[in-house]
């Protein structure tokens, strides 16, 4: 169930990657988000962030990462800089893509597709087969695709990818159904608030950060990920994306597996600390998957207490 995001009371307020009908509405709903609760779709990832940081709304929902394509750049882009955010939990929503148009539109005669980027990538080996000639149109969104179609709309395409629900929501005859590349396509949302009271720890948790070098150097990685592979950590995900600051000049954006609160990844954490010019905190919270942690013997938290208060005792210091 959702976190108790607001504190005077009142219906928390979500924001989400818009309109209606996205596969990101989708993952509000998976989530838990009440449907009478206060639902405000924004026409990109940043304007929905932009609103969580300026109070308009309590939290957002936006994509992260897709099983097929990676990580969502403006997602990540958007969480490395500004004013801090955090990640409070995550969903994971199969991604079922159908290819929809105004009634009376025959599949021969389209010409051009529109959706986002991330859904034509997952589609472009049926739209080989299928429309070889259409023109890829992109779109904010894949219900912003369908929504150009609906009655009245100026759309420069005469078909859109999106989900099955977008394409009711607006009135559209569906064309072709299921044309996802791989079917088991699945995309991952986060839901993100400002920083508060972290998630409790279940043992089935991840933690998201963000790296920065202080200096671009031989090893210089490897001395990042060296803090995770001593202390037991596994990381789920690890990309790079340029700081903009000058060409050749990157941060990193990862996952690994496990809370803030277990010892292993406080001393990770701390060493991080230590080696990079800034490690962006973006929260702990427990897996969509609900997999446990595996921790070995000399990486669990009476491991982490028992050495130090050995090293204590070598020090004398007592308690």
């Amino acid at each position: 169930m959702p976190p108790a995001l607001s504190l005077d009371g009142t219906t928390t307020r979500y924001g989400y990657l818009g309109p209606e009908g996205t596969f990101t509405q989708m993952a509000l709903h998976v989530w838990g988000a009440a449907r009478d609760a206060a639902h405000h779709p924004f026409g990109s990832v940043d304007a929905a962030l932009g609103a969580l940081r300026s109070g308009e709304i309590d939290a957002a929902m936006v994509p992260i990462e897709n099983s097929v394509e990676g990580g969502v750049s403006a997602t990540l882009d958007a969480l490395a800089s500004g004013e801090p955010l955090v990640v409070v939990g995550e969903v994971l929503v199969p991604i079922t893509f159908v290819l929809a148009a105004r009634p009376g539109m025959p599949l021969a005669d389209v010409r051009a597709v529109g959706t986002h980027s991330h859904a034509w990538a997952q589609v472009r080996g049926w739209m080989g087969t299928h429309l070889p000639h259409a023109a890829y149109v992109p779109t904010l969104s894949t219900a912003a695709a369908a929504a150009g179609l609906r009655e009245g709309g100026s759309a420069a395409y005469e078909a859109a990818v999106c989900a099955p629900v977008a394409a009711a929501n607006h009135g559209l005859e569906v064309l072709a159904e299921d044309i996802g590349d791989m079917s088991s396509a699945v995309t991952r949302f986060v839901l993100v608030a400002k920083p508060g009271t972290l998630p409790e720890r279940t043992g089935a948790d991840k933690t998201t950060l963000v790296l920065y070098q202080r200096d671009d150097h031989p090893g210089g990685l490897l001395e990042l990920l060296e803090q995770f592979a001593v202390r037991g950590i596994n990381m789920s995900r690890l990309e790079s994306r340029p700081t903009k600051e000058s060409m050749g000049r990157y941060c990193f954006s990862i996952d690994i597996e496990g809370h803030v609160l277990d010892e292993r990844v406080g001393e990770a954490l701390m060493g991080l600390k230590r080696v990079c010019a800034e490690v962006r905190f973006l929260g702990s919270y427990p897996r969509a998957d609900g997999t446990e942690v595996r921790v070995s013997d000399s990486t669990t938290d009476e491991s982490f207490t028992d050495a130090r208060a050995w090293l204590h005792g070598l020090r004398g210091l007592r308690g």
